[in-house]
């Protein structure tokens, strides 16, 4: 046996040679029984007429026939598929054919499609059979009359009595009258919303005023696929509108809700077409839109492009077509949004509309039946629920912790559950380790390092142990994070959530610069094994009015989906104090802290501001805050703390540094690191092998200049002299 790919394709295309011959004898009787066929370019006689009207009621009157078998495989095909199975092997008609669920018709139709590129000789064969010169390329008239004729063809086979061609009577060789039911059947699959096109198997090739003179070719890659020349067969065709369907397992259980079932029979049975689930994160819309498409019992498209030709696409395959809406709220979206209002209007087919804030243009609502469904955010234990169904071998507390802590889609605990597995296979080398020790590397992959222009991406590199604070605000610290990991366990298990404002945890902290605000949010985010996302406020406040609110709400927005905690620095400009409108910019700037306030209060994930002054923000923030800590300026003991840890363990720190004398400097904790580092380049400078206390009091000096004090020689004690060393320099 010779290349198998080849084989399979000189097989098949025996079976489309004998229905091409099929057809051309059929196109020859019908050109034998018109009156001078030479004039038929030119004329149509009254002859002509009469041939072709008996042709025409042949046809209608079969219509309703039953539709022909399909061509049977051989016995050569099967033995072939057999051998290429043994040897490990896919013959490429087949992965073509199990990749787009192609029907045998549809498989001929490719090869008629194909053939042209093996041979010129068969556009004019084409041309023959569509009795049209002009007209070389396979259109959908010839593949329909070959393909009609090859399911004749088959049928006739059944009936032969034994092997061969079939006969009549009188021995003659049968000639396969075309059924119009395969006929039909195939005009339906080789239209728009049929697999081969719609998937971009086959293409249209330039305008045709009838369907049935559009003219197709092969999409990218296929010939060479065919042959066996090798691609990913995924990459051969692609249904822009095609939703693939999530793995049951992992949808979050409150899905399978009696209103939710409800509402997808009530679209499933015609009662309404247009159902509305509302309040479900981006996310989380997939598979909510699925399990409504479940209860309808239909198959689910989504909106790919052009409205109008996806509503067809859905009518055509009985599916109900997914629009997202997010995207149609607004002045800069009320093009796309009128063309979908206008496509759904003109429509029966049914659709569901998924987004955040519902999308309910009145005129659609009266013109169309429709119902809605508000989805409430998975709670704690369909959490749990849904963590244990990706991942079976999380031990009880992880399983616990980690739904406390994430609140993920059934789309991103999909992909925790695939890149666990796989760093579990890849480190075990061929022995797999627990999935367990690979899931937080795996979320971290998964949801962090979404950083855009409004916030910048914090990966936690710091520990409580680099916190130096009093005991009072150090316990502080530590409870903000006890309570992020407490709260949706207080709230949803014992309720707390019906009697206080909704969101999660709100921190406050305030102090001079440099006492350790920034570093103990970035520990607190450590704590709980979350990301921090800094918000930019150069990028958040715009002077166009609205757009900071858009700004703000993207910054949020991106937080709540990457599981982070968000971190607005330096926040008294942005969330200061409203005034009394005085000028027409102070009513737009009472109108974005308005509109904090209500966004603050409405994230469900740890939120810190940090503000050089408390008295700046506005009193309403305050209230909001479950927690406010004040950082004072480090007292000396925690100064010489501070001063040990400025210095790393490597670094070769001199025998004469006096970290006693040093403590009594009244420096913050930035100040002292700057020092340090300065210290640290000052003595690699000057060559040395060690950081010695002269490098070090320099390090003190240029901080005090940057903070615009005056260190007195006083200060230093029995290292005055350093001083004066120093001014020299």
């Amino acid at each position: 046996m010779g290349e198998p790919a080849l084989e399979h394709l000189r097989i098949r295309l025996a079976d489309v040679h004998r229905a091409l011959r099929a057809a051309v004898e059929r196109q020859s009787r019908i050109a034998a029984r018109l009156t001078r066929p030479d004039l038929t370019p030119y004329c149509i006689t009254d002859e002509q007429v009469d041939v072709l009207l008996g042709e025409v009621c042949a046809f209608t009157d079969a219509m309703a026939g039953p539709c022909a078998p399909q061509r049977p495989e051989s016995e050569a095909e099967r033995e072939l598929r057999r051998s290429a199975s043994a040897e490990g092997r896919t013959l490429p008609l087949d992965a073509l054919a199990t990749r787009f669920g192609l029907t045998r018709a549809e498989q001929d139709a490719l090869l008629l499609v194909a053939a042209p590129e093996l041979d010129r000789g068969y556009e004019r064969i084409y041309a023959y059979i569509v009795d049209n010169l002009n007209r070389r390329l396979p259109s959908v008239e010839l593949l329909l009359t070959v393909g009609a004729l090859s399911a004749a063809d088959g049928e006739a086979d059944g009936e032969a009595d034994g092997p061969g061609e079939p006969v009549a009577a009188d021995g003659a060789v049968k000639a396969a009258e075309p059924s119009v039911a395969a006929r039909l059947a195939l005009r339906r699959a080789l239209g728009p919303p049929g697999a081969l096109r719609r998937y971009g198997l086959l293409r249209t090739y330039g305008e045709a005023a009838l369907e049935l003179a559009q003219e197709l070719v092969l999409g990218p890659g296929v010939l060479d696929f065919l042959l066996g020349w090798g691609t990913d067969v995924g990459l051969l065709g692609h249904d822009p509108g095609e939703v693939l369907q999530p793995d049951p397992r992992v949808l979050p259980p409150h899905l399978s809700s009696a209103g939710l079932t409800r509402l997808g029979r009530a679209l499933g049975s015609g009662d309404i077409d247009l159902a509305g689930l509302w309040g479900c994160p981006p996310g989380g819309q997939l598979d909510a839109v699925q399990a409504l498409a479940r209860a309808a019992r239909a198959p689910l498209r989504c909106l790919a492009g052009d409205p109008e030709a996806d509503v067809r696409t859905a009518a055509a395959l009985g599916a109900v077509l997914w629009i997202p809406t997010d995207d149609l709220h607004g002045e800069g979206h009320r093009a796309h949004a009128d063309a979908v209002f206008g496509a759904l209007l003109r429509s029966r087919t049914p659709v569901c509309l998924t987004g955040l804030k519902p999308w309910r243009p009145a005129g659609l609502l009266a013109a169309r039946g429709y119902a809605e469904v508000v989805l409430p955010a998975p709670g704690l234990g369909d959490r749990r629920a849904m963590w244990s169904a990706a991942l079976p071998d999380l031990n009880g507390t992880l399983l616990e912790d980690l739904a406390v802590r994430y609140r993920m889609s059934g789309g991103e605990l999909r992909a925790v559950a695939s890149v666990a597995g796989a760093g579990a296979r890849l480190a075990g080398n061929g022995h797999p380790e627990p999935v367990a020790d690979h899931v937080e590397p795996a979320i971290a992959t998964v949801i962090r390092g979404r950083g855009g222009s409004a916030v910048r991406s914090i990966v936690p590199r710091r520990t409580v142990d680099d916190l130096v604070l009093p005991e009072a605000q150090l316990n502080q610290i530590l409870e903000i994070a006890s309570a992020s990991r407490a709260w949706p366990r207080i709230a949803e298990t014992w309720g707390f959530a019906r009697r206080s404002a909704p969101g999660g945890v709100k921190a406050l902290f305030t102090g001079e610069p440099g006492t350790g605000k920034t570093m103990s949010a970035e520990i607190v985010t450590g704590m709980l094994g979350l990301e921090l996302l800094k918000v930019d406020l150069a990028q958040i406040v715009s002077k166009w009015v609205g757009e900071t609110e858009k700004n703000l709400e993207a910054a949020f927005r991106q937080a709540e989906e990457s599981h982070a905690v968000l971190l607005f620095d330096e926040a008294d400009s942005l969330f200061g104090k409203r005034g009394e409108v005085k000028h027409g910019t102070d009513r737009y700037a009472n109108l974005e802290v308005g509109y904090l306030l209500q966004r603050l209060e409405a994230s469900d994930g740890l939120v810190i501001l940090t503000s050089n002054l408390k008295d700046n923000i506005d009193v309403a923030f305050t209230r909001r805050f479950h927690f406010v800590v004040h950082f004072p300026r480090p007292a000396a003991a925690e100064r010489r703390r501070l001063w040990r840890l400025a210095f790393p363990e490597e670094a070769p720190l001199g025998a004469d540094v006096d970290l006693d004398v040093l403590a009594r400097l009244d420096m913050t904790g930035a100040g002292i690191t700057a020092a340090a580092r300065t210290a640290a380049l000052a003595a690699a400078d000057g060559g040395g092998d060690a950081i010695a206390m002269r490098h070090v009091v320099r390090g003190v000096v240029r901080q005090f200049q940057r903070e615009a004090r005056l260190l007195r020689p006083s200060e230093l004690g029995p290292h005055a002299d350093l001083l004066v060393d120093t001014s020299r320099r």
